[in-house]
């Protein structure tokens, strides 16, 4: 009875997570009815708020797919919970995201639940486990372009559009970035399986530098810019002009000002 009790409670959803979800569906009314005072405030709280929710579901896709492939420890670890306190890193999982994004708008990738990985038997499990992750911002990615490739943009607040416009370039930069078979990264997570026990061992302890490494060469002008106009490229695939991404990342950076052109578009 007490097994079956903490079972339980190792999967109901955490009420921090509930918390932010409620924080972000308010913000986000508020910017579709242009209920608050300040729009950018109400964007700003909107982005952050959504960018945290798809951090938790980013990480719960890692453990829920690491359950199903044999560790059984997940659930005890709190991590299908969605509460993000949960997490081994919250510096790096959270943290430091939410900072990239205040900072002027990068999806920073993170790791934060520790997996058994003695428990999971077979390669291909290894690297779906890996992929669940940045698969799932490519998901978010495709839910926040929905109107703009389905066409349905008509009736959309244009705060709302904006809004939506930077999530999602938020989303393709942290899919981007976790996909680089970079040791540190998910990407590499999910080669690692196929390399040689040999190779592995050499790179074991440059992987906590890895993330680091990537940081310091996307401040290289030439490469910030091959970067960037691949997730330009990938946004207008999607329907979405760089134009909007840059008034949603005008209108979240709020206390800098926002300028003529989007609010009167």
């Amino acid at each position: 009875m007490t097994t079956a009790a903490r079972r339980h409670s190792d999967r109901r959803i955490s009420p921090v997570f509930l918390g932010i979800v409620a924080v972000t569906a308010v913000s986000g009314w508020a910017v579709w009815t242009d209920f608050s005072a300040v729009p950018g405030l109400a964007v700003f709280l909107f982005v952050v708020g959504a960018w945290i929710v798809s951090l938790c579901l980013h990480e719960y896709a890692h453990a829920r797919t690491a359950l199903h492939s044999g560790d059984i420890s997940i659930g005890a670890k709190g991590y299908l919970t969605l509460n993000p306190l949960k997490y081994t890193h919250a510096l790096l999982s959270i943290v430091l995201p939410v900072v990239f994004v205040i900072m002027g708008g990068i999806g920073l990738p993170g790791g934060a639940v520790f997996i058994e990985r003695h428990r999971i038997r077979g390669r291909w499990r290894h690297s779906l486990i890996s992929a669940a992750g940045p698969l799932t911002n490519v998901l978010f990615t495709l839910v926040c372009t929905a109107p703009f490739w389905l066409g349905a943009l008509d009736g959309v607040p244009w705060p709302f559009r904006f809004a939506l416009a930077f999530l999602a370039m938020l989303q393709v930069t942290a899919a981007i970035l976790n996909f680089l078979p970079v040791p540190g990264l998910d990407g590499y997570g999910v080669v690692e399986p196929w390399l040689s026990h040999a190779v592995r061992r050499q790179v074991e302890p440059i992987a906590p530098f890895g993330l680091l490494a990537v940081f310091v060469v996307l401040w290289i002008p030439a490469v910030n810019g091959v970067f960037f106009d691949a997730v330009y490229a990938v946004m207008e695939a999607f329907g979405v002009r760089e134009a909007e991404i840059w008034c949603g990342r005008d209108l979240f950076m709020f206390w800098q000002g926002t300028s003529a052109y989007c609010t009167a578009p």
